[in-house]
């Protein structure tokens, strides 16, 4: 076990808290408690998300547990803030988003063992990247739209119904359009995979021998 280990442990921990938190019906009365602790959790655990894979590569730590351990941490974190939500803030996000949420993630995830099988990796892509940004401004905007519609910062105001709103629609085209980009960088180097295994099959068919004993002629030659 290393510090990055620990870090991704601690954001997988952190998953039952969060939905404690906003389960709660004791943080009921807290007057924005309850939201601005899970936000700051939220937030907390998603800066880890980024500072443990960074801190593994400068220190060469890189594990086989922190490489299992990692995604993992990342789709528990993602899949259970949406599942609270539709509890939570069912007017902001329904049912069929958190389904989406998880069935894309799901699939991206099925892809990439079927990759490893076949002997290459998928590597995360900038839509996958931005799409993960998105989702943290969604899940938090949308986790303080339950207490707050806006907030008056002196003479600015800020909307926070209409950034969760906008954020939650634009998470949902970017997981589309990031699952639809994963898809074809799988079916691209799947194809090119299976071309190159039937080249290699026919060329080891087609192959003349280079030893072995020479055929007997049909019709041999009499002795004179």
């Amino acid at each position: 076990m290393n510090l990055p280990n620990y870090m991704t442990l601690t954001r997988i921990f952190s998953v039952p808290v969060l939905i404690w938190i906003l389960s709660g019906r004791w943080f009921a009365g807290a007057h924005g408690g309850r939201e601005l602790l899970a936000c700051g959790l939220f937030l907390a655990a998603s800066i880890t998300d980024g500072l443990d894979g960074y801190l593994a590569r400068r220190r060469g730590q890189i594990t086989t547990l922190g490489t299992l351990l990692d995604p993992l941490a990342d789709k528990l974190m993602v899949t259970a803030a949406y599942i609270t939500l539709v509890q939570f803030n069912p007017a902001m996000v329904p049912a069929w988003i958190a389904v989406l949420v998880i069935g894309r993630e799901f699939l991206v995830s099925g892809l990439r063992t079927i990759a490893a099988s076949e002997g290459f990796t998928i590597e995360a892509s900038d839509l996958g990247k931005l799409k993960m940004v998105v989702q943290i401004v969604s899940v938090v905007s949308a986790i303080l739209d339950h207490r707050w519609y806006e907030w008056s910062i002196g003479r600015f105001v800020l909307d926070i119904h209409l950034i969760a709103r906008m954020a939650i629609w634009f998470m949902v085209t970017i997981s589309l359009v990031s699952a639809v980009d994963y898809f074809a960088a799988f079916w691209s180097k799947i194809d090119r995979t299976a071309t190159t295994r039937r080249r290699r099959r026919a060329f080891v068919l087609s192959r003349p021998k280079k030893f072995g004993i020479a055929p007997t002629p049909a019709h041999p030659p009499q002795e004179k």
